[in-house]
């Protein structure tokens, strides 16, 4: 035996943790994610309230708004990278539109003449269409307040498709509508891979010293992301085949028909009541039938989900926060549809006579509720 002494064991193993007390509660090691239906649900009123103005600052407040939570609570995630992509989807539809109204012409009618270009003559029988000729402001401006409404939207659809988990907004659909569920969700899901695939294969063709860029570049490029695609795809579908997917539970003749006649009377009466709400002459029906419809479909809904029974693992709960994120985004749509009822013409600049546009103050506050998630929903782990 050596003479050396022996080292205590305290100075090798580390001091072992209390063990937690009798009756508490374990704090867990990450916060419990947001409800990805609750981020669907604020980013829908968003583009709700996109849809119903014109005006440039406010659809600007609307985009930096969404831009501000996106930037402090998405996830570090494939799908998180996308939203880059739909805010270039979002240039793009504004130069095309500003290059329609300029090539093409536009019906407003103007008086300042920006630039004037060569018109072509075309055929009698295409009258009322022009290509070339004057370019006024007055055109310009209404395709500009136009287009950044449609960018407004997209931009906002692309902040739902970067802050929800498209996994786990499959974990919260009824059973019944699990299979079409599965099928956006995968389309959902192919935007992502297919930009973080671009990505992955341009550095790679950069860090050998090749160009990702021009023509040869893009086939280089899109040759490999097809075949990922396509590989993806087989894998995808194998692996639905081996959990069973489209197989369904025995069910009664008579609660099949029952689920049928519940659904397809319920979406008729969402469908009616939605018209009865739009039009005037109908108006005092128009909510209660709305309101059967929808419990109609939620039931018809409900016992269809026993031809598909499933289970769930750690399924997303709907808690506090999720119902307030929620909310922030409603309250967004409904308050820009009240101010675009009561004060039209703040929400709607006009281009004749030409008039720059005003920032009005309430509705820009009613836009500011959209920042709500940034201070309760927690960032996703990666």
């Amino acid at each position: 035996m050596s003479g050396s002494r022996a080292q205590p064991e305290s100075s090798h193993i580390a001091e072992a943790a209390p063990p937690p007390r009798w009756g508490s509660t374990p704090r867990p090691a990450h916060p419990t994610p947001l409800h990805p239906g609750a981020w669907w649900l604020w980013a829908i009123g968003l583009g709700t309230a996109a849809t119903r103005t014109t005006n440039p600052l406010l659809l600007t407040l609307l985009i930096a708004t969404s831009a501000y939570v996106v930037a402090t609570c998405r996830p570090a995630s494939p799908a998180a990278r996308s939203y880059s992509a739909f805010l270039k989807l979002a240039l793009a539809v504004l130069l095309i539109r500003l290059t329609f109204a300029t090539v093409l012409g536009s019906p407003i009618p103007g008086t300042h003449t920006l630039v004037t270009l060569p018109e072509l003559p075309l055929p009698h029988w295409a009258q009322g269409i022009r290509i070339g000729g004057e370019v006024t402001a007055e055109s310009v401006l209404f395709a500009l307040y136009d287009a950044l409404r449609l960018a407004a939207l997209l931009i906002c659809v692309g902040a739902a498709n970067a802050l929800a988990n498209p996994a786990r907004l499959l974990k919260s659909l009824p059973g019944a509508l699990y299979e079409a569920g599965v099928a956006v969700v995968v389309a959902l899901t192919f935007t992502p891979n297919l930009i973080a695939d671009v990505h992955r294969l341009g550095a790679a063709r950069r860090l050998r010293g090749r160009s990702d860029r021009g023509i040869r570049g893009l086939l280089h490029v899109g040759l490999p992301v097809l075949e990922g695609a396509l590989e993806r795809s087989v894998a995808l579908a194998a692996a639905m085949d081996a959990r069973g997917y489209g197989r369904t539970a025995a069910v009664p003749a008579p609660v099949r028909r029952t689920t049928t006649a519940l659904t397809l009377g319920g979406l008729l009466g969402v469908c009616a009541g939605t018209y009865g709400l739009l039009t005037a002459e109908a108006g005092t029906y128009g909510l209660p039938l709305l309101l059967a419809g929808l419990t109609a479909a939620l039931a018809g809904l409900r016992l269809g989900g026993r031809r598909s029974p499933r289970t769930r693992y750690r399924p997303a709960r709907w808690d506090l926060r999720a119902g307030l994120v929620a909310c922030s985004g409603a309250a967004v749509a409904a308050l820009l549809t009240l101010a675009a009822s009561t004060d039209p013409a703040a929400l709607h600049p006009g281009v004749v006579p030409l008039t720059s546009p005003t920032l009005p103050l309430w509705p820009a506050a009613a836009v500011l509720l959209g920042l709500l998630p940034s201070l309760l929903a927690p960032k996703e782990p990666s």
